[in-house]
């Protein structure tokens, strides 16, 4: 049996955050996190996590549902440089595909989502130190603060997708 895999990117508040939601789901792998480029007014380098992804293990639209609501999707704030809304794609038909359940989410949960789906341009891995920091550092304040709410809320909606469910 061959597994595919896909790479995509995900940016939207703090990749540690981030990092922590993604690496607890089945059919996840490779969770990197640091910052992420793409073009134009996005050709800065923002936080985020780059990933692989089993399509057939937890589908996209799953994905996109779960970054959208892990993060502030819906609000600007005078750090959207530093955290972009986002999700980087690597060819045209990804693109497209996240674009189009982008929009039937918003639709579904009647939401204005300002997340952006951008080509993926480069990226910069932060220290290793920083890896994996929820698992090095679940008992510290801002896990319980910042990270632990987001895993409560994708227990609560998506845990036939979490690794140990």
């Amino acid at each position: 049996m061959t597994v595919k895999k896909e790479h995509i990117g995900f940016g939207g508040g703090c990749h540690w955050c981030t990092e922590a939601v993604f690496a607890n789901l089945k059919g996840v792998s490779d969770v990197k996190q640091g910052w992420i480029a793409s073009d134009g007014d996005a050709s800065s380098f923002s936080e985020a996590v780059l990933l692989r992804f089993d399509p057939d293990a937890i589908p996209m639209k799953d994905l996109i549902h779960i970054h959208l609501l892990t993060h502030s999707s819906t609000s600007m704030h005078a750090f959207r440089e530093k955290y972009r809304s986002a999700v980087y794609t690597f060819n045209p038909a990804q693109a497209s595909e996240a674009k189009s359940l982008i929009a039937q989410l918003a639709n579904a949960d009647d939401k204005r989502y300002i997340t952006q789906v951008l080509p993926f341009r480069d990226f910069k891995l932060n220290d290793e130190k920083y890896q994996q920091y929820y698992l090095k550092h679940a008992d510290k304040p801002f896990c319980k603060t910042y990270i632990d709410p987001k895993l409560a809320k994708l227990k609560s909606r998506y845990s036939r997708h979490l690794k140990g469910a």
